[in-house]
């Protein structure tokens, strides 16, 4: 099959995604498969693909020799954006829509901003190109915390209790001390900070409103954290994250060894089996299709509490979904072609 890899982009996650990319592209071109792995806003200059787009995927070209891994800070998108002069006219870069409309399926490896929000989805329905995920109207949905949490509130899927800001508005600063402060669009943890007092939440509200226009402020719930991925409709095993050092942000996503992931999770069955009920829930109530991740934190006392949806999860080595997969017997590349295979159905 041709398959083409999207990842990059402008997104504060690009790195994560360039990642994700190329393990995806090498388990899909060791499976068989004729894979292109192209960054969706640098694309590629090359006279032949322009006159022969199928010479981008033979076996012979090695699309990932150049990604490096994730470093603990997040990547300089300016110096990415001076590579492409003519960026704020089209943001898909030379021969991207030409590649993708080649291959048989575009496998979204994209995080953040530039692939979860929908956006990209939207124009590939309008020329009728096959892509892995969710539609533009799900992503759209499940990439607005806000927006997500109002639907959860709406559906009695538990959230922690919060509040949306916006950059100007007055605060009501009616969420008490410790309290979580992220970015409303966001993702990878980044724009996120704990504050447990007032010189700490004006500093993390700055932060994120470096990131958005729109912030989410809500409860600090104290206790252990949770990812369940759901794969059309149905709930993987339960994954537990526990952080070496503070919590699961940026740097204890991705870096090897930062924290400790323990999957399937050590808890009672009957919290097990609600927690994914749960997850298939947001998994419906969001509208999402093909697969998906929904976070969660628990208190001491077992309640838990689903933070967001990611919709197009991490596929890094570190990730958490391919560590549920492999819990019942999928691996990596299994996991691949089962996305794909959903996506070519239309689930």
């Amino acid at each position: 099959m041709k398959i083409t890899v999207l990842a990059g982009g402008i997104s504060t996650e690009r790195d994560v995604s360039l990642v994700t990319g190329s393990m995806i592209y090498k388990a899909l071109k060791e499976a068989g498969h004729q894979v292109a792995l192209i960054d969706v806003y640098l694309g590629v200059e090359d006279k032949e693909i322009e006159t022969n787009p199928a010479c981008a995927f033979d076996s012979s070209r090695d699309w990932a020799k150049e990604i490096q891994g994730i470093s603990a800070r997040n990547p300089d998108l300016e110096a990415v954006k001076a590579m492409r002069p003519d960026g704020d006219k089209n943001f898909f870069g030379p021969n991207v829509i030409r590649l993708c409309q080649e291959a048989e399926v575009v496998f979204m490896a994209l995080h953040g901003a530039n692939g979860e929000d929908g956006k990209i989805q939207a124009c590939f329905d309008l020329m009728g190109i096959c892509y892995t995920g969710t539609d533009y109207v799900s992503s759209a949905i499940a990439m607005d915390k806000s927006l997500a949490k109002e639907l959860f509130y709406q559906h009695g899927i538990p959230t922690p209790a919060g509040i949306h800001l916006s950059k100007g508005e007055e605060d009501p600063m009616s969420v008490p001390f410790p309290c979580i402060v992220k970015a409303c669009n966001g993702g990878s943890s980044v724009g996120v900070a704990i504050a447990n007092d007032e010189n700490e939440y004006e500093n993390a509200k700055a932060e994120a409103f470096c990131y958005d226009d729109d912030v989410v402020i809500e409860q600090f719930i104290k206790g252990r954290e949770f990812s369940i991925g759901v794969i059309d409709g149905k709930a993987l095993p339960i994954i537990e994250i526990a952080p070496l050092v503070g919590f699961y942000d940026y740097k204890n996503k991705y870096q090897a060894g930062s924290a400790v992931e323990t999957c399937p999770a050590q808890l009672p069955a009957d919290v097990t089996e609600k927690m994914q009920k749960t997850a298939e829930k947001v998994f419906k109530v969001l509208r999402l299709k093909n697969y998906a991740r929904m976070d969660f934190m628990m208190d001491k006392d077992y309640n838990f509490y689903c933070l967001e949806a990611n919709t197009l999860p991490g596929m890094t080595p570190t990730s958490l979904l391919p560590q549920e997969a492999a819990a019942v017997g999928m691996d990596f590349t299994q996991l691949c072609e089962k996305i794909i295979s959903l996506a070519k159905n239309g689930k």
